[in-house]
């Protein structure tokens, strides 16, 4: 069912059709929402959460799926707490740094990337890197540790759709730190 969600979706080997995408998605969501979270299937139905959420944020008029926020964030809560999936713990990182989605929360947003960069999800530790480099309201800044973040997801991101945007980050914040804290935070990495 994955394999052909993918296929409607991106049109691989079949006409496009995000409606039957969907339907696929949210198949495998339903069907194993309490699918153990270390099991083979996990995340593969954890993706699935992601997908369908990400149906709901944007609406599908045409198959008569609304927009609807509140379900796409309890789609995607569920693939990053009861799945432990990182993609879908990035990706409620960046809903608390929105204020027009679960709020400016500083915080949160880094506990959510901490837990995805620590599984080598390397958006999550830019973000996380950047945030903690910077620091915010309720985090101090820690040039070193942030730094240390930056440079192991500009390693990881390499050659992938993130890197520049990864680059831009880390060179901002070595711009921005001594010698001595980028030693450190190299000798970290």
């Amino acid at each position: 069912m994955w394999q052909l969600g993918t296929m409607y979706e991106n049109g691989e080997g079949v006409d496009r059709d995000p409606a039957k995408a969907f339907g696929y998605f949210a198949q495998i969501a339903n069907q194993h929402a309490d699918a153990s979270p270390r099991g083979v299937e996990a995340d593969i139905v954890a993706q699935s959460f992601v997908k369908v959420g990400d149906y709901y944020r944007d609406g599908l008029p045409d198959a008569g799926i609304p927009v609807d926020s509140e379900r796409s964030h309890a789609l995607l809560l569920h693939a990053a707490t009861y799945f432990g999936d990182a993609d879908a713990q990035y990706r409620v990182g960046l809903l608390y740094m929105q204020e027009n989605e679960l709020g400016v929360n500083p915080l949160q947003s880094a506990r959510w990337f901490a837990l995805a960069a620590r599984k080598g999800h390397c958006p999550a530790q830019a973000q996380l890197g950047d945030l903690v480099f910077k620091g915010a309201d309720g985090i101090a800044a820690q040039p070193v540790e942030g730094l240390m973040w930056l440079t192991i997801a500009r390693q990881r991101c390499a050659g992938t759709g993130d890197a520049a945007w990864v680059e831009d980050m880390f060179t901002r914040a070595v711009a921005g730190a001594t010698q001595q804290q980028r030693e450190e935070a190299t000798a970290l990495a």
